[in-house]
């Protein structure tokens, strides 16, 4: 859960910075299903999460479990589906929350 909120926190974070040049860099969008069947046919990448935006933008995390890579995507509202950042050694996390000091 705690990693599934990391990926969102820097998924949002990641759209602020990108959505501009997303927009700009429209080779970089398509429609939603096609991207999902290229990430899919191209780098065996599946959804590992996905959230909602402040601006009601939906951000995905795509994965590789075999090969480690991912891609971050965003889709506006009633646009297309953008890729935003990309990377390698994806890795699946279980990690508990840290403890909290109760007292002082």
């Amino acid at each position: 859960m705690k990693q599934k909120f990391f990926l969102m926190s820097f998924g949002i974070s990641a759209l602020m910075l990108a959505a501009g040049h997303a927009n700009a860099q429209s080779r970089n969008c398509a429609e939603h299903t096609a991207v999902v069947e290229r990430l899919a046919a191209n780098y065996g990448e599946s959804r590992q999460s996905i959230g909602l935006g402040s601006d009601n933008s939906v951000v995905e995390v795509f994965a590789s479990a075999e090969t480690g890579s991912w891609t971050i995507t965003v889709t506006r509202p009633g646009g297309p589906t953008c890729l935003v950042a990309a990377g390698q050694s994806f890795q699946q996390l279980g990690e508990a929350l840290p403890m909290m000091d109760q007292g002082t």
